[in-house]
């Protein structure tokens, strides 16, 4: 645990962001963490000045311990619920069942035009992970394709407007950009999702960022047991589904 701390030194954080991250609080016990997370917020990795979701944890560690460490990852601009575990045993047990496929997650987003056909079903398409200077795409391939990674979503239709649809997703891997490339894939690009060819207006509605939402994710506890968290839907992708008659 030395070593780690001299490695990753504490991030100092002003009092309004220690405000604004345990504002994020979703659940908490002596073993997890969960936040629901708002889209513009890197999860790790960001680029600007402003701290990612990674560094905001420092906001919960206890005087010389380190903090939360974060189980899984959400794209910048996806809203919802993500993961830490507030110990190294923690963080063992959830990343061996998440490698496990023993985590399931549930997404909600806003896909256009129309919904697909049919409404519901399965998408198995392998990716493969492309690079251009810095940044990181994923391509649908062929299976025996020697990047090939398996990729499997399983979606519904949940409501349906005449330029849009709201899809329900439950990814069955958990391929980098999955949703976002399978629903390309098949035509139904979520909107606001520039880089797989989403629209960015939509019925005359503008459109600000991915329409991706992380509502549930139900795992087995450290602890013992299963646990369901749900994150409540971000306010913009509600009023959009509102306004694109989809609810």
């Amino acid at each position: 645990m030395k070593a780690e701390r001299a490695a990753r030194p504490p991030i100092r954080l002003s009092a309004d962001e220690i405000a604004f991250v345990r504002s994020l609080v979703l659940y908490e016990d002596a073993e997890v963490l969960a936040l629901c997370k708002p889209a513009g917020l890197s999860s790790q990795g960001g680029r600007g000045q402003v701290h990612t979701l990674d560094e905001l944890l420092w906001a919960f560690a206890k005087p010389g311990k380190a903090r939360p460490r974060l189980i899984h990852r959400l794209d910048r601009d996806t809203s919802g619920v993500i993961l830490t575990a507030k110990t190294k045993p923690a963080a063992a047990f959830l990343g061996k069942a998440l490698m496990g496929r023993r985590v399931s997650k549930t997404y909600l987003a806003i896909v256009a035009p129309g919904p697909p056909d049919p409404s519901q079903g399965r998408i198995d398409l392998s990716l493969r992970r492309e690079e251009s200077g810095r940044e990181a795409f994923m391509r649908v391939c062929a299976a025996d394709h020697p990047d090939a990674e398996a990729a499997l979503t399983r979606y519904r239709t949940v409501g349906a407007g005449p330029a849009a649809a709201l899809m329900e997703l439950a990814p069955q891997t958990g391929r980098m950009h999955q949703l976002r490339v399978h629903l390309a894939a098949i035509g139904r690009p979520i909107v606001g999702d520039a880089r797989y060819g989403g629209a960015l207006v939509v019925a005359g509605a503008p459109i600000a960022r991915l329409m991706l939402h992380a509502l549930v994710l139900q795992f087995p506890h450290p602890a013992g047991g299963e646990k369901r968290l749900e994150a409540p839907i971000a306010q913009d992708m509600a009023t959009l589904s509102r306004t694109l008659g989809l609810v």
